[in-house]
């Protein structure tokens, strides 16, 4: 009997994703360096005064940011900064913020420490 040839098993890699300024296109995170996250409980999270006003809206939303690790771009961070703004280095684009308290995301779930990037903000390309 002839043993199996594994080298007949085609494996297919799956398409790297990177993130880009939308304004720029600089590559600022790619998959991997982002930070998963468990979506919470979305309005019951939230402040009474940050919540809609709409009843109907029970559901978590759709997370609006991408949550990442510190990175050397990120220059504010390297200065030693606690919060700040986070600017693409090569159009100084607002891209997102960071908080080495944590912040929450609009889901619901707390994020600490947070490194996060809009979404609305970034292409998402894949490689």
């Amino acid at each position: 009997m002839e043993a199996a040839n594994n080298t007949d098993v085609i494996t297919e890699a799956k398409p790297q994703v990177i993130y880009r300024c939308k304004k720029c296109r600089r590559i600022v995170a790619s998959a991997e360096q982002v930070v998963p996250h468990e979506p919470g409980e979305g309005q019951k999270c939230f402040k009474w005064k940050k919540r809609s006003n709409n009843p109907w809206d029970q559901e978590a939303p759709q997370c609006s940011s991408i949550f990442v690790e510190p990175m050397k771009w990120m220059q504010v961070v390297e200065d030693g900064c606690v919060q700040d703004k986070l600017q693409c280095l090569g159009c100084k684009a607002r891209l997102g913020y960071f908080n080495w308290a944590g912040m929450q995301c609009n889901c619901g779930a707390w994020i600490n420490p947070a490194f996060q990037l809009h979404k609305s903000r970034l292409d998402e390309c894949q490689l």
